[in-house]
């Protein structure tokens, strides 16, 4: 079971829980959200895709509306396996 590091006094609304429930994976080490930005388009739902593999996994984007944040996630897993489970735990 891995473990969500909060140490920024702001994130996306509605997704620490779902970085959470993501932690709580069995091939999760780390989930660490990072710098949020305005960005130019505009995302209706909330959505959570991987952008860059990492040296320890993964750097994903979560968006809603015009705001926008990284997310690094230290795994294991495929990038398959990974988009898999950000997909099942953001449309819960």
């Amino acid at each position: 079971m891995g473990r969500v590091v909060l140490n920024h006094s702001t994130n996306l609304e509605g997704l620490i829980p779902i970085l959470k429930n993501l932690a709580a994976e069995k091939n999760i080490q780390t989930v660490t959200p990072a710098c949020i930005s305005k960005v130019k388009g505009r995302s209706t739902k909330f959505t959570i895709r991987i952008s860059v593999n990492t040296i320890s996994g993964y750097k994903a984007i979560a968006r809603k509306g015009q705001t926008a944040q990284e997310v690094f996630i230290t795994t294991k897993l495929s990038k398959d396996e990974l988009k898999e489970l950000l997909e099942f735990h953001t449309n819960k």
